[in-house]
């Protein structure tokens, strides 16, 4: 039975005369334990936020899949949230409930009750249930106003021949065939909603913009703190806004940016870093060093301090100012507001992020030669930052990226984050993500390849050539084109292992991913004493399964890929055959690419090898040069 209507024998209205025993000699006790109190230990946002949030509407309109993609985001965002449906609780407590006018009032009289007792626990309950009509509705309401619980009737507003087509349970089809009698919508009044707090158009919104009018109402209402509701802070100055801006910073003292810091800046000003407002002052600073998160606000990962290194004589220029401009090559870039300085301490920031303070590491060897001071403060970007190296294009941001992914109707996103050549091993892991998605039950998976294109170390692949090679490789079909979007990820690379890979990951989310593909040793290297890798190559993988914040994103965990010798193309590892399998290393690959040798077919598309070989060539020429 469901509750979508069906019809039911009388005898089955109240089979076992429940509702015959009416309870008597019953004192309401009350509870030794307050909501304040339960509030601070639900959940990892604090506060009381137990509220019923009742959504009504006819079969098929959507009910149920907003409520259960509002408590899925609201439990990845540390706030307690739990969606009773109406099908699922005549499997239990409403089993022996039919379809009378009686039996009804008394499914949602029940439901009511037990929908009070989750808010009152500091939940939010989330009610699917036609509900259709209006006293009853309003029973539920005042239960909640009695208990001092807010109550929040969403209408979802789909019209009746849109739920027909829809008509996932045949229901619709068997009413007006008359075989179900007394179906809401076809022989069965619905009595809209008068006043609803909101409506949700379920014809005419996708599943995200209709959980985000929920988000709204929420957050108006003082349920859900600001930093709760997933948004993409960007710290442009308004457009109507940046002649005086500009004008502003001319006039203002001016700190000279050095090009990792312009990254920087990129990062912060297309809202990677949700949700930073600038360069991390102090108390920033530490919970990135101390938990690898924000936590003003409840919890958001973000495991790499964004800092702007200043020297003695900048700080002794700059400290006392309110505000000074940002300038990198000769052009003004930014402003930024409240400055505030704090002592460098580089060992203890270096031991933090990478484990190590070997100078020996790339990254590690530009902290120690930079500032002994650490300037935080509110960032306003005057205008977008380009590079003019005729990729700038595919820089796309991360509001730019989900308006593509919802242009392209993508209702799942997974994410890979590179920073070297693609071959075919990677492609397998992509296409099989790909293939697991849409036997999950999704329509339109969208890959969103995404490599990384801040500073990258002096033997890495430059971005150039690698955008050229991943180029090839959808030229070549190893990837599908019509489902796979190439952009490129502004942030500084840091090989700082499984504190890195967390960032990786968190800003593939504030892009709209909610898949992410975590490789082999993410963000490694071997150690700067030339002894062994400088991390564990399983750790970054186990890191992201169990980091804070992340909960959201699924993690698509590594599958190893070898050249499989007797199929002539990559293959997943089969231990079992190991005989069959060749590892061909990332040095081994660069090898061959610089001597010209061919690698075995299957290993790389042809175009893409050709491209690498290409890059190692003319790199030869300049060194003998």
């Amino acid at each position: 039975m469901t509750d979508s209507e069906c019809t039911s024998p009388k005898n089955r209205a109240d089979p076992y005369g429940l509702r015959q025993k009416v309870a008597t000699n019953v004192f309401q006790q009350l509870h030794h334990v307050s909501r304040a109190k339960r509030g601070q230990v639900m959940g990892q946002r604090g506060g009381f936020r137990g509220c019923t949030i009742w959504f009504t509407g006819l079969s098929g309109a959507g009910k149920t899949t907003v409520s259960f993609a509002l408590e899925d985001y609201l439990c990845s965002k540390g706030i307690p949230a739990y969606a009773l449906d109406g099908d699922n609780l005549r499997h239990g407590l409403n089993k022996n409930l039919g379809f009378t006018h009686e039996d009804r009032e008394e499914n949602i009289r029940r439901v009511s009750e037990v929908a009070k007792l989750f808010a009152d626990g500091g939940i939010v309950c989330l009610t699917a249930f036609i509900s259709p009509f209006k006293a009853d509705r309003d029973a539920a309401r005042k239960i909640h106003e009695d208990a001092g619980l807010q109550f929040f009737e969403i209408f979802v507003d789909t019209p009746l021949e849109v739920c027909e087509q829809r008509d996932v349970k045949g229901l619709y089809k068997k009413a007006r065939a008359g075989i179900i009698k007394g179906f809401t919508g076809i022989d069965q009044d619905y009595e809209k909603p008068e006043h609803p707090e909101i409506v949700v158009k379920g014809g005419e919104l996708s599943i995200e913009e209709s959980v985000n009018s929920v988000l709204e109402l929420l957050q108006e209402r003082s349920v859900l703190p600001h930093s709760a509701v997933e948004t993409v802070k960007e710290l442009f100055v308004p457009e109507n806004a940046v002649e005086a801006a500009r004008e502003e910073a001319q006039s203002m003292p001016k700190y000279q940016m050095t090009k990792l810091d312009m990254q920087w800046l990129q990062v912060l000003a297309e809202g990677w870093a949700s949700p930073l407002a600038g360069f991390m002052r102090e108390r920033e600073y530490l919970q990135t060093l101390h938990f690898n998160c924000q936590l003003d606000g409840g919890v958001n990962n973000q495991s790499l301090p964004i800092v702007l290194p200043v020297h003695d004589d900048d700080k002794e220029r700059l400290d006392d100012l309110d505000a000074f401009a940002l300038e990198y090559d000769g052009k003004i870039q930014a402003i930024l507001r409240s400055p505030e300085f704090y002592e460098h301490r580089k060992e203890e920031r270096c031991c933090r992020t990478w484990g190590t303070s070997h100078a020996g590491h790339p990254y590690i060897k530009m902290v120690m030669e930079s500032g002994n001071w650490l300037c935080g403060g509110d960032i306003e970007v005057i205008e977008r930052i380009k590079w003019n190296d005729g990729m700038d294009e595919y820089r796309k941001t991360p509001n730019e990226l989900r308006a593509l992914f919802r242009e392209m109707k993508a209702d799942a996103v997974f994410a890979f984050q590179l920073r070297n050549p693609v071959h075919n091993g990677h492609a397998l892991l992509m296409q099989d993500t790909r293939r697991r998605l849409l036997e999950r039950g999704y329509k339109k998976p969208v890959l969103l390849l995404h490599p990384l294109g801040g500073w990258t170390k002096d033997d890495d692949v430059p971005l150039d050539y690698r955008m050229k090679q991943h180029h090839a490789v959808l030229e070549e079909g190893v990837l599908d084109k019509e489902s796979t979007v190439i952009a490129i990820f502004p942030s500084p690379m840091h090989y700082a292992g499984p504190t890195e890979v967390q960032w990786h990951c968190k800003a593939r989310m504030a892009a709209g991913a909610n898949f992410y593909i975590v490789g082999r040793d993410p963000a490694g290297m071997p150690h700067p004493d030339g002894t062994k890798d400088l991390y564990d190559h399983s750790h970054g993988r186990r890191v992201l399964t169990m980091a804070p914040g992340l909960t959201q994103l699924e993690i698509i965990p590594f599958r190893v890929a070898a050249y499989n010798k007797k199929k002539g193309k990559m293959d997943f590892y089969d231990p079992e055959r190991k005989e069959d399998f060749e590892f061909i290393s990332g040095t081994r690959m660069r090898r061959m690419a610089r001597t010209g040798e061919m690698p075995p077919d299957g290993f790389m598309a042809p175009k893409a090898w050709d491209v690498l070989c290409e890059y190692y060539k003319k790199l030869q020429q300049q060194q003998s040069q």
